[in-house]
């Protein structure tokens, strides 16, 4: 991550805005109330938890990242904006994550969310389970990333799924396939929908057990 990102956190969020649509509408989505705990696993420059922070200011959020070196921009934006109180970064991998050893807090959080970093992760599903287990009952996880093209003319996926990979970024249908067969095993819901012809997704997943 560090070799990817040592040069691209310079230009990321002005040049990533025309690729990864679906972020506002994933942020809408969440249902944040006063003093609830937000985690973004993969926060990368803290685009997201800086914008939920002036929307939710009673809220407190937390990001963890694999990348120290997205982790100095996500800190430079933070300081900028201010909220260096209200939002605690950590560097970790997604599959390691413990509410109580990572950030100290010993509950786990209200809400978890993933804005286009499970298809950068070799173990999605482990990830997500992960977070699950760091997840309250009755709470839910948010994500939103890329999907199979589907719509687009072949050459053009073909292409554009050769340039993702570059990026050690791939499609995860296991992880689609997983979240359904959890949801039906277990007291779940489960909610998928596909924007801008398959290009990407947005997911929810409400807790109700373990």
């Amino acid at each position: 991550m560090d070799r990817i990102y040592r040069y691209q956190r310079h230009t990321y969020d002005a040049t990533r805005r025309f690729l990864l649509f679906g972020r506002e509408r994933l942020i809408k989505k969440m249902d944040v109330g006063d003093q609830d705990r937000v985690l973004e696993i993969g926060s990368g420059t803290a685009r997201n938890l800086i914008i939920l922070a002036g929307l939710y200011p009673h809220a407190h959020f937390y990001g963890i990242d694999a990348s120290s070196e997205m982790l100095k921009t996500a800190r430079a934006h933070i300081r900028k904006a201010n909220l260096n109180l209200r939002i605690i970064l950590k560097q970790g991998l997604a599959e390691e994550l413990d509410h109580a050893s990572t950030f100290g807090v010993q509950e786990p959080f209200d809400i978890i969310f993933f804005s286009y970093s499970l298809s950068m992760m070799s173990d999605s599903i482990r990830a997500f389970d992960v977070a699950l287990r760091n997840l309250k009952t009755g709470r839910t996880i948010y994500v939103v990333d890329f999907w199979d093209q589907r719509g687009f003319p072949v050459l053009f996926r073909k292409f554009f799924q050769m340039w993702l990979h570059m990026f050690h970024v791939a499609h995860k249908p296991e992880l689609h396939d997983h979240l359904q067969k959890i949801s039906s095993g277990r007291p779940g819901e489960f909610s998928f929908e596909t924007m801008c012809r398959g290009h990407s997704f947005v997911a929810t997943f409400l807790k109700r057990s373990v």
